[in-house]
């Protein structure tokens, strides 16, 4: 697919309709003065995606650094930041060359430029797929730490967690080649709309589940010092608020995305959908902020981490 102006492909074929139905000024004439769009100004996207960045990499260098740290939690902590590294770096590298091509500095190069469009955009396809894969692969694996506590390192073993590593990369990579080549089928887009889904649903049983577990062990803890009530109600708030900002973020940052997606199947021309289909750098965005919270939440909340992130900081000066 030939480049559409300054937007490479994957933003050309996700912020417009299917080939299948004319493509108009919908978006921009029918949408009516009430549809509202949110402007994100380049200077905000790449600061953030350079923000993203900085602080991934802190993330991927600490593990590397510290042997304590090289654990199977970790080694997917560790994949996690480094597909949020890749979410930020695709992303400021496209509207960096969109900037340049606007500006006409690219000009001459349109061949290498659309090549380089194929790959970024398989980057940020494959980047995102992995980096949703590993969230899920950290939920199943606190699960695990939680419930099958006395097996647990028998039941996620070093080789096995490389090898769930190897295969979420190697399906990651396939994924989105296919998206990117199939941009134009409905199934791929649903395959990928039910994917995140399949996601949030599991991610919320396995959480909730540890929250009700965790619960449950302490009111069994507080009965035997009887003083059950306030240890319950203390550990259930916080967990309910531990549990609101993992899956609030998750939802808030990628939901948006996966919903443009739903509605380029279900209503591509619609002036509704259309007011949605206008905000895609903003769902955009939204992603890469996922990218600065999943290491707030996932990677710096372990002490041993932070620590090590000191000393790295101070060999860096």
């Amino acid at each position: 697919m030939p480049m559409q102006g300054a937007q490479g492909r994957l933003r050309g074929s996700l912020n417009a309709t299917p080939p299948t139905a004319p493509h108009s000024g919908l978006a921009g004439n029918q949408t009516g003065p009430w549809c509202l769009e949110v402007s994100i100004p380049d200077e905000l996207f790449l600061s953030l995606g350079l923000v993203s960045l900085v602080e991934n990499m802190l993330v991927v260098a600490a593990i590397a650094k510290n042997c304590n740290l090289h654990s199977p939690m970790y080694y997917f902590i560790c994949c996690l930041a480094v597909s949020d590294l890749l979410v930020s770096v695709s992303n400021v590298l496209e509207t960096a060359v969109m900037l340049l091509l606007e500006a006409g500095v690219l000009a001459a190069w349109a061949g290498v430029v659309q090549q380089l469009d194929n790959a970024i955009d398989v980057f940020i396809c494959g980047s995102m797929v992995s980096s949703l894969c590993f969230l899920g692969a950290i939920a199943v694996d606190r699960y695990i730490t939680i419930f099958y506590a006395l097996r647990y390192h028998s039941i996620v073993t070093l080789p096995r967690a490389r090898w769930a590593i190897a295969t979420i990369w190697a399906a990651s990579v396939v994924c989105s080649t296919l998206f990117i080549a199939y941009y134009d089928c409905t199934a791929v887009l649903l395959c990928l709309v039910s994917f995140f889904l399949a996601l949030v649903v599991l991610m919320a049983v396995l959480y909730m589940h540890m929250l009700a577990r965790a619960c449950l062990h302490a009111r069994s803890i507080a009965r035997l010092h009887k003083r059950w009530r306030p240890v319950h109600q203390g550990l259930g708030l916080k967990g309910a608020a531990t549990l609101s900002i993992l899956l609030g973020s998750f939802f808030l940052c990628w939901g948006p995305f996966f919903l443009h997606l739903t509605l380029i199947v279900l209503c591509p021309q619609h002036p509704t959908c259309s007011c949605v289909f206008k905000n895609f750098k903003l769902f955009l965005t939204l992603i890469i902020c996922n990218s600065i919270v999943d290491p707030l939440i996932y990677a710096f909340s372990s002490q041993e981490l932070r620590k090590t992130l000191k000393e790295v900081l101070l060999c860096s000066w």
